[in-house]
This record gives C-alpha cells, structure tokens and sequence, in this order.
C-alpha cells in the first residue's frame, strides 16, 4: 500500500474530505417508504424508448412514494458525446410529461452533468488508495492486449484479476519509480472477490438472486494524463446514488451482472447498498421470433420517431404502462394514468412493443379528443415539425373545426378515427384546406377507375353545371345517381357485374368521381358532409377540373 503522503500528492491540495461531501449532500428527509430514483442517460446519441420506458417507471414510484425523480446525466465518456443529445433527452421528458423532479439546476444534490462532478469523484478515489482499495496501475495498451489474447488462448475467462493482474501487488518502489517515469496510470479497484465465490441479493422485481462475486480488478478512474480526470461508471454510479441518496436503482436486465462489482463498491466506500430492479427489454417481433429493439435496425427504438410523427404523449405512456403492469392495459386511459406501477407485477420476459396496437390507441384517444383540442395539439406539435400546417390552422380555423366535426363528435355512435398521429391530419384531413390541396385535373389519374377521359369531362361538367347545395344527404346524392343513370352507369354494383360490357361502370364508379374531384382519394368520409364543410364554391371548383 502506498504512504498516505504518496497518494495525497497526486491530487490537488485542497480537496475536500469526503465528511464536506457528506455535509453538502445530507440525507433527505422523505418518509421511511418515499423511494428516490434516478435515470441517467448517456449523451452518447439519441434517446432509446428503453430509457423513455425505464423514466415513466421511475418516475411514477418516487411520485407515489412521496420520493424524487432525477435524471443525471452520465457524461464521462466525453470523446463520444453527441452534439444535442441532452436536449433531445429534455425535449423528450417534456414532450411525454415524465419531467424529473431533479435535474441541471433543479435540485439540491447536483450538479446532475457526471463531467461537472469531478472533485466529488477524485476525494473518494483518493479514499480507496489511501485504505488501499485501490492502486494505480501503469498497464500499457499492448500489455493489457497481450494478457487478453494469453487468457483466450488458454480459454481463461478474460479481464484484469489475480495474477494477471499485474500491478496489484507491486512494491512501493515500483510504484514510485513509474510516477518518477512520468508515465500515465489508471486507478484500479483492489476487488475482494475470489474465484469461485458466489455473491447474493435480492432484486425488487425477480427476487432474490446469485451470481458469481466479482474478481476483476476494474478501473475506476481514468488515465492520469486526461483532463478532466474521470471516473468510470461503475464508480461514479457508487457514490453519486449514495451522495444524491438515490435508494432504488430502476435499469435494463443486462446490469445485472454488475450488480456483483457495484455492491463490493458499496462496501468499500462505506455506503449503505441501494436497492435494484432490473426490466425486462422491449422487444420487437421478427417472423417466428422476438429480439430487443435495436437502435441499429428500428427506427421505433428512438424517441425522436414517435415525437416526429407525432404520437400523443397520453396514448404512448398508456400503451408503456400496460407494458410494465398487464392489469393497466385493461383499465379505461384516466384510470391507468392516474394508478401506481408495482414493480411486483413487473414480468422477467420483454414486452412486446406492438406500433399496430400502439396506432389503434392513439386512434381511441383521439377521438375522445374536442376539435379545438386536437387543433392545439396539432399546432404545437408542427411548430417544429410542419410549421405550414400552423399557418393554415390558424387562419383557417373555423374550416379546420368544421372538418373535425365531418362524422365526429358526441352524437356520432362509431366516430371517424383516422387521426392516429398528429402527423396525420395532412393526409386525413389536409384535402378540407384549399391551401393543401392539389386539383385533380388528369384525367388518366388511376383513381379515376381507368374510365374514358371524355366520359369523365362530360360527368364533371353536367354535376358542376347543375350542383345543387342540398342540405339533405338523399336529396344531394340523388344529384349523382340521376346523372349516372344519363352518361350510361348501372344503377348498381350487381346490375354492372351482370352484364359489364354494358356499361362504363356502375353508381358507385360514378360517385367516385366525384369522391377523387374532391378529396383526391378513393376513400374519405362520408361525401356529402365533406360538400356541405368544403362549400358550394370550392365542390365546383374541384370538379370543374375534371371538366378540362
């Protein structure tokens, strides 16, 4: 073990003992049963849904425990940090409504940036070496290399342990020659653990559990020749959890084998160990099989695809509850939002993330939604992402409502749920808006059902010429079936199946051309609620192009 003195020169003279950390962050006072939680995503790209998934839940139990939700943002790894990904992290908490209680300059127990934390980290590492739990190690690159490919040659477990471990057990002398060297150093964890050593806990969603004690002697701060100096994060999750007095750690199941390594941290630090919960990974179906979801290969594994497209907040948190506890599925969206996630009840096997089911729930609750409801959502969401439809809404505001009503609303028994996604509205309602919409006028247009051109002008020029803007739906569809029955259409889909080179179609041809005249698609609402909401004048706009 190195000489107090030894150690101590290799940190700046004025830092703090760890009592001046334990006085700046003090323990909370929350309720025996308040449980403080945290998520710390790392700047190093974009959001995974996992982490959107894991904050829902952490924030729910710290709110109904009476307890606090922080998110921390573990930056250690600055040479891959990403530009923007910090904000993306803030803009997606916001965006979902699971904003921490804690977090940047929000709280007492920061900073919450891991970068911004590194005098906290160097007076507990200085504490290891001091107590010789830890020692400095001057391993070169091609050593470390050497010893792995040596391990796997022998098929040896690989890693930095016993004898392979080469500066564990150097004199003094060693130690100070290679300082004298100037040559740079990690700090490593003198591990307690022995081969064959079992380590045992209890998980707060699978119960107890056991796995092999760790004997690798891990690094716990960075190479001496960096600056800033920082941990890894094995470390620096150790004594922030215990300095912010998080008490339960919610994280992905592929922690779970560190949990042997973090717990021998704990101990060496002196800190009361934290309690764990390990969820299960959201999966996605691939043929006959299931895998994780993939930041790779889906684009639903980021966050960032269900805020563009526009996705309700509401919706998506309802569908992930549902996920987490499977009897949340099953109550009305209020209820599930308003009652609290059990980790008891949360299942060992990855849930299924099914964008089919989540789409018919965003269905649903849209269509609960009023007009000027679905118009707000709709203006902020495209502020960023279609700043044209803001314009349009906004000056078209009354014609954007009257079209919110063509088959919805609280007299209609089986409302229209078109709308899914804010991203949507343009293709569901886009045609109702002059602005939006592109005249079909070619008369070769597949949708058009590959009748004549010149049958198709006469039709449009005979509806236009006589339209009437009839109130009553029989009344104003009797306009088409009047004129189909003059330009040769059958009067119906079986009369035309009968005997089709008769005729050029049937009635409902024939009201399909008016359908594509006025909404550019073959399929829409019902036909004559969107003439009533476009107006006279704008029908005989949209037809007479047809006319040519």
């Amino acid at each position: 073990m190195l000489d107090r003195a030894v150690v101590d020169a290799l940190f700046p003279s004025d830092l703090p003992e760890p009592s001046f950390w334990e006085e700046q962050y003090p323990p909370r006072q929350l309720g025996s049963a308040a449980k403080v939680t945290r998520l710390g995503p790392s700047p190093t790209g974009f959001l995974h849904i996992g982490g959107l998934y894991v904050g829902m839940i952490d924030r729910d139990i710290a709110s109904h425990s009476g307890g606090s939700y922080i998110v921390r943002v573990e930056d250690t790894d600055q040479a891959r940090e990403v530009a923007g990904a910090v904000d993306q992290f803030n803009a997606a908490f916001k965006y979902f409504g699971i904003e921490p209680d804690e977090a940047d300059s929000v709280g007492s127990y920061g900073p919450y940036h891991q970068s911004q934390r590194e005098q906290i980290y160097l007076t507990y590492v200085r504490e290891l070496l001091r107590s010789g739990a830890a020692y400095l190690c001057f391993a070169t690159k091609e050593e470390l290399a050497d010893i792995t490919a040596r391990q796997q040659a022998t098929k040896l477990p690989t890693g930095y342990y016993g004898r392979w471990a080469i500066w564990r057990d150097k004199t003094a002398e060693d130690v100070q020659a290679a300082l004298d060297e100037g040559r740079p150093y990690v700090v490593r964890f003198r591990s307690p653990g022995k081969a064959g050593e079992r380590t045992s806990f209890v998980d707060a969603i699978r119960g107890p559990l056991e796995h092999d004690a760790n004997r690798n002697d891990v690094v716990i701060l960075k190479a001496s020749d960096q600056s800033p100096r920082l941990p890894t994060y094995h470390f620096a999750h150790a004594v922030d959890d215990h300095l912010m007095r998080v008490n339960l750690v919610i994280r992905g199941e592929e922690w779970i084998s560190s949990v042997p390594t973090h717990l021998q941290l704990f101990d060496a630090l002196g800190f009361e160990r934290v309690e764990y919960a390990h969820i299960a990974p959201l999966m996605k179906q691939q043929g006959g099989s299931r895998r994780k979801l993939s930041k790779r290969k889906d684009p639903e594994a980021s966050v960032e695809f269900f805020i563009e497209a526009g996705f309700p907040a509401e919706a998506v948190q309802y569908y992930m509850r549902g996920l987490v506890n499977a009897r949340l599925a099953e109550l009305p969206l209020a209820e599930a939002l308003a009652a609290p996630i059990s980790l008891a009840e949360c299942g060992v096997a990855g849930p299924l993330v099914d964008l089919v089911k989540l789409d018919d729930i965003c269905a649903d609750y849209v269509a609960t939604l009023s007009g000027e409801e679905i118009i707000s959502r709709i203006s902020d969401w495209a502020a960023t992402y279609d700043p044209e439809l803001v314009t349009v809404l906004s000056e078209s505001r009354a014609e954007a409502l009257a079209a919110l009503q063509v088959e919805r609303g609280p007299e209609v028994a089986n409302p229209r749920k078109d709308l899914r996604k804010w991203s949507d509205f343009r293709t569901a309602y886009g045609f109702f808006f002059p602005s939006l919409f592109t005249l079909v006028s070619d008369r070769t247009d597949s949708q058009l059902g590959g009748l004549s051109p010149e049958l198709i002008s006469a039709f449009a020029a005979d509806f236009a010429d006589g339209y009437a803007d009839l109130e009553d739906g029989q009344e104003w569809f009797g306009q088409i079936r009047e004129l189909a029955g003059k330009h040769g259409f059958a009067p119906n889909p079986k009369e035309f199946k009968k005997n089709p080179d008769a005729y050029p179609g049937s009635i409902k041809e024939a009201a399909q051309l008016i359908r594509v005249a006025l909404t550019g698609s073959t399929r829409s609402p019902d036909l004559h609620a969107v003439a009533r909401t476009l107006g006279k004048d704008e029908v005989l706009r949209r037809v007479r192009a047809l006319v040519g």
